[in-house]
């Protein structure tokens, strides 16, 4: 009931706040939320801002969209990037630490699907959703935390998409293995008609872990819920969610605002769980707040870490 309520008759502020000189990048910025977090950040003064996306075309053809609509060519920059790829994130990652500044980043790329497929040996919502956003968030840490050293004025701020879907997730899995991401990896082991919802739940447990290692001083680090938005991330995850995105769903442009919200939220926002545009842990699950949560978050930690090492070496230490 709270979330058909939060659909219904939660509306997230407009954005007003000025991004005026700074670079940011999101995610995911071909279509969707990403695409209209995109023209928001041209709108509201961005000096520089990093479409990641997997469609190069695509994202060239949203790159005019909002240089039209907001009458300020030359800001938006398709780079491409599969988070379906170690190699292409790393690449993209190391790209993105060769800018000059990052203020902020959005990571809103996902999938949503209920095909079993691999990726660099985990199922692909797994590697997409879970370990290469992870990855791609300690990459440019780094260059999040020197911005903010080089402009003291600036609180650079990175921002993970999340989703409410989190508590309908049954993780029963971290007991049973100390790889819980390669258990449901298994295609014994994987119920694919929540596996988005698990996604979710394990990219939750994980952010907070990185957000308690890191100080909010340096970065701060925040997970967004957009809500039920219209998108195009229904497009693999069947017909059940798009006739609950007919009935509940916020518009596009609506959802984006919360995604705005999160690099724009202050030292009150790191490590929090915001939905609507605002702070609110309470709506994380249950699970997450139990002590089995916590447990199954060291779980997840560990086994992460021990899945980027020999990605890349000495990953861990930007934190």
């Amino acid at each position: 009931m709270a979330f058909v309520y939060s659909q219904l008759f939660v509306r997230p502020t407009y954005p007003t706040r000025s991004f005026d000189g700074q670079t940011v990048l999101v995610t995911g910025a071909n279509v969707g939320l990403g695409m209209e977090a995109a023209r928001h950040l041209v709108r509201l003064g961005a000096a520089r801002v990093i479409m990641g996306v997997r469609n190069v075309p695509a994202g060239q053809a949203a790159k005019e969209q909002i240089e039209t609509s907001t009458g300020r060519p030359g800001v938006c920059e398709v780079w491409e990037v599969d988070l379906a790829s170690y190699s292409s994130t790393l690449a993209f990652g190391d790209r993105i630490a060769q800018l000059p500044r990052l203020d902020g980043a959005v990571l809103n790329a996902a999938v949503a699907t209920r095909t079993f497929q691999l990726a660099e040996g985990h199922e692909r919502t797994i590697t997409v959703n879970v370990i290469n956003t992870l990855l791609l968030g300690l990459l440019i840490l780094p260059r999040l935390k020197a911005t903010g050293q080089e402009f003291p004025m600036i609180r650079p701020r990175l921002s993970f998409v999340v989703s409410g879907v989190h508590a309908w997730a049954e993780f029963t899995e971290w007991k049973d293995t100390d790889t819980p991401m390669q258990l449901v990896s298994d295609p014994s082991q994987a119920r694919m008609q929540e596996r988005y919802p698990l996604s979710k739940l394990l990219q939750v447990l994980l952010v907070q872990e990185l957000a308690g290692r890191v100080r909010g001083s340096d970065v701060i680090i925040t997970m967004v819920d957009p809500g039920l938005c219209h998108s195009s991330l229904a497009r693999e995850a069947g017909w059940q969610l798009y006739v609950m995105k007919l009935v509940l769903a916020r518009s596009t442009e609506v959802g984006a605002r919360t995604l705005i919200a999160g690099i724009a939220t202050g030292l009150e926002g790191h490590g929090a769980y915001m939905t609507g545009g605002s702070v609110d842990n309470t709506s994380l699950s249950p699970f997450v707040r139990s002590d089995e949560g916590d447990l199954a978050r060291g779980k997840l930690w560990k086994e992460l870490l021990e899945i980027l090492e020999p990605i890349r070496s000495g990953i861990m230490q930007n934190i």
